[in-house]
């Protein structure tokens, strides 16, 4: 008889988890939204599925989107000035979420997973714990259920340092090569330009990491999509001019009334088990591997972590299910968490003088450019770069 798997979450980790653990387990995924509500609701963040990310998703079976969005490098500017385009080795996708989840839950149900629509009380969650033989939190950024100890060294932070301010546009000539556009106005904040899939085709994301109350944290108040519309406009045309010059004024416009979001997030990181009730539990994803979204990486970091979870998972499957399973899959995944964690949170903060180097050098080395670029994709080599000593570059 197979084991009976709980996920609660269906956001990127638990979609994830689904697909992998489906054929070796009864899988069931609670999740607070209907498949209906979730494709037409209002976005709840951006993502770019980088090479190694599309990687497991194609393990695993999950459905392929349309790659005529494909991006293919990394622009950089600092200020106004544009320092270079480094080419991705794989290309990335970015495909809004609304129609990414809701697509793999009709899917997943479609091939024996079972959804159980629920808005959790205490009292669901210790039935659930009671029920099954594994219930694993991936409620992302607006969990954890369960108690994880948060780990206090990767964890510096006790409020958000960035706001993120993000519209699903129309209007914006895309760039060339078609890629993410990253712009960094020191001390101020940062423009991700995003080209993206939607259900309805392509469309760019403008995505601002602003500075609490500096001069890109001016979206205060803004509620309704014709006033974000023109906010945002004035603020790419304010700021950012390279974009604007590739804005049509009279076609740029939200693809829908709910394409664009406001949030603020405080990074934690937690150990990714812990017992409750007498009952071992695990995370994955943004429910124990909170980073601040300025690298890019909550998707890739969560489609990671799923995949060493299955890993230990598939090791321990006929084994009993206790702490010893939760410090394999913790010793899996804590030097990458460690990683990009302390990478990102390095990126909420001045830049290094000799990481500002490395990237004037990009200026000037279509080799460089394209090595900076590959931090995104693999954040090893962003680690490497940010805290090896200067002189090894």
């Amino acid at each position: 008889m197979k084991k009976q798997l709980c996920i609660v979450g269906s956001g990127i980790s638990g979609l994830q988890l689904a697909y992998a653990l489906k054929e070796d387990f009864d899988v069931t995924v609670v999740h607070a939204n209907s498949t209906e509500k979730v494709r037409t609701g209002r976005v709840m963040s951006t993502q770019v599925h980088f090479g190694p990310t599309r990687t497991r998703e194609s393990r695993f079976h999950m459905p392929k989107w349309d790659d005529h969005q494909s991006i293919k490098s990394i622009h950089m500017t600092i200020g106004k000035q544009k320092l270079f385009a480094g080419m991705l080795k794989k290309d990335a996708l970015s495909v809004d979420q609304r129609h990414y989840y809701s697509t793999c839950m009709k899917d997943l149900a479609s091939k024996g997973v079972t959804f159980l629509h629920l808005k959790l009380t205490n009292e669901h969650l210790d039935r659930l714990i009671e029920d099954y033989d594994l219930v694993i939190d991936c409620t992302g950024k607006s969990g954890p259920l369960f108690p994880f100890p948060i780990i206090q060294e990767l964890s510096p932070f006790d409020k958000p340092q960035r706001k993120c301010i993000t519209g699903y546009f129309l209007g914006i000539e895309p760039n060339e090569p078609l890629g993410v556009n990253v712009t960094v106005l020191p001390g101020s904040g940062e423009m991700f330009e995003i080209p993206a899939v939607t259900e309805e085709g392509p469309v760019t994301i403008l995505f601002i990491m602003a500075v609490p109350d500096k001069e890109l944290d001016t979206f205060k108040g803004i509620t309704s999509s014709n006033e974000f519309t023109m906010h945002m406009k004035q603020c790419v045309q304010n700021f950012f001019p390279d974009i604007y010059k590739r804005l049509n004024t009279e076609e740029f416009a939200l693809i829908d009334e709910n394409a664009f979001l406001q949030i603020a997030i405080n990074p934690k990181i937690r150990k990714p088990y812990v017992t409750y009730k007498d009952k071992f539990v695990v995370g994955c994803g943004d429910s124990v591997f909170l980073n601040d979204p300025i690298t890019g990486q909550g998707c890739n970091l969560s489609s990671y972590c799923v995949e060493q979870l299955f890993e230990t998972l598939i090791d321990y499957k006929h084994d009993q299910w206790d702490e010893n399973l939760g410090e394999s899959y913790w010793n899996r995944t804590k030097d990458f968490v460690t990683e990009i964690t302390e990478w990102t949170n390095a990126m909420t903060q001045p830049l290094p003088e000799h990481v500002v180097q490395i990237l004037l050098k990009g200026a000037e080395n279509q080799e460089q450019a394209d090595r900076i670029a590959e931090w995104f994709e693999n954040p090893k080599r962003a680690h490497e770069a940010f805290f090896q000593k200067q002189e090894s570059h």
